[in-house]
């Protein structure tokens, strides 16, 4: 038994963080892609387990310096309550150098002022990992994300004029063949616009009963393959124009293969030319070289699997 109240999910960044749970569920929980919280009713944790987490969490590990707070919006906390909970982890952990938290850029956009967030930032607040998925209208109501683009770029914008760190995440193949051109030119709109420190990529996989799942069964979206995916990075790539990390950290992302599988991950503009160097040449790879083509085969029927088993 756990001796405190953990966030069933986290960023693959803070994997060595110690985790705090301030909410339970998602505010929103209509996303058309996701499962994750589908089962759970949002709440909001009392304030006092909380503070009383915070502690019991620092007797365990006391040393840490990352932590990360659940679950999926804790921006939608008062930020009265966020500063308390903010000075009980600094006070508590006095090696820390880093607290962040999952948010939804509609509630920043329409519930947060910058002073509130930079406030927050007085007070620690690292890092905001939001979903941004995609920058185009049509899609974004295709998966139910509740949020516009405009709503994005002024959620974004506000967190960037705090000083908090902004990591937007970017899903490629998530509109199927038929909408891949303007999901990439949206998306690169939005990522323009804002400048978000980190760009993550979380490419699509479609997971049993989402709605999702649904439409592609009745072929209302037609699912990209490894090369076409590959093929969207790289037109978004070409568009960006930003100072962003841009970070492919998930196991179901495909990666670019030079001399093997590698991650891709650069800082924007200077690695722009080997980005997209590097998806140049993973093609010429999958075309000539049979052990490239054999694990891009296996790494799709990987994605599929993990999709199917909802092991994401």
């Amino acid at each position: 038994m756990l001796a405190w109240e953990h966030p069933p999910y986290r960023p693959p960044s803070e994997a060595y963080s110690v985790l705090i749970r301030v909410t339970r569920g998602c505010t929103w929980n209509k996303c058309a892609f996701c499962n994750m919280y589908k089962t759970m009713k949002f709440e909001r944790r009392d304030l006092q387990e909380v503070l009383d987490d915070i502690v019991t969490a620092a007797m365990y590990y006391p040393h840490y310096t990352t932590l990360f707070i659940g679950d999926s919006n804790s921006l939608v906390l008062s930020t009265k309550d966020l500063i308390q909970i903010l000075d009980t982890i600094y006070a508590n952990f006095p090696k820390m150098k880093r607290v962040t938290s999952y948010a939804r850029a509609k509630t920043i956009a329409k519930s947060k002022t910058v002073e509130e967030l930079k406030e927050l930032h007085k007070h620690g607040l690292s890092r905001l990992h939001i979903g941004l998925e995609t920058g185009d209208d049509e899609l974004l109501k295709i998966i139910s994300k509740g949020a516009t683009a405009a709503d994005m770029i002024e959620g974004g914008k506000k967190v960037v004029e705090s000083g908090i760190s902004l990591c937007f995440y970017v899903m490629p193949g998530l509109g199927g063949k038929e909408y891949t051109k303007q999901h990439i030119i949206g998306t690169a709109n939005v990522l323009n616009q804002v400048n978000p420190d980190f760009i993550r990529i979380r490419t699509f996989q479609v997971i049993p009963g989402t709605p999702l799942w649904e439409k592609i069964q009745k072929k209302g979206i037609i699912p990209l393959t490894p090369e076409e995916t590959l093929q969207e990075e790289y037109e978004l790539i070409k568009r960006l124009d930003v100072t962003s990390n841009y970070v492919s950290d998930h196991l179901l992302n495909y990666p670019v293969w030079d001399n093997g599988p590698k991650q891709l991950d650069g800082k924007l503009p200077e690695d722009k030319t080997k980005l997209l160097s590097l998806i140049e040449n993973t093609f010429k790879e999958i075309e000539e070289n049979p052990a490239a083509k054999a694990f891009y085969e296996r790494h799709k029927i990987m994605r599929e699997f993990r999709g199917a088993t909802g092991t994401l």
